[in-house]
């Protein structure tokens, strides 16, 4: 492996660090907010903060950051496999 590709992956081992730090602090906000009785009807009416302010940090948890993470991790530790000498 050259030096720059072990310079890249060292950067992105300490972003990934920064964004599981952002992952935490959203979980945070999440357990923070109040439930409402609100969410049971959230596909009838417009949702009350909470509700909404959950659903969006969930989703984005759920479809962006969780993939983000498990793709990155996978980048920082790559190897290529070594190939038979012949």
């Amino acid at each position: 492996m050259t030096r720059e590709e072990e310079e890249a992956q060292a950067e992105l081992r300490r972003i990934l660090e920064a964004l599981k730090k952002v992952r935490s602090q959203l979980r945070d906000i999440v357990a923070a907010l109040p439930s409402t009785l609100e969410e049971a009807m959230y596909a009838e009416e417009d949702p009350d903060v909470a509700t909404e302010v959950r659903s969006i940090i969930e989703c984005v948890l759920t479809d962006q950051i969780g993939p983000a993470v498990r793709d990155l991790s996978a980048a920082a530790e790559y190897r290529r496999k070594k190939r038979d000498e012949p």
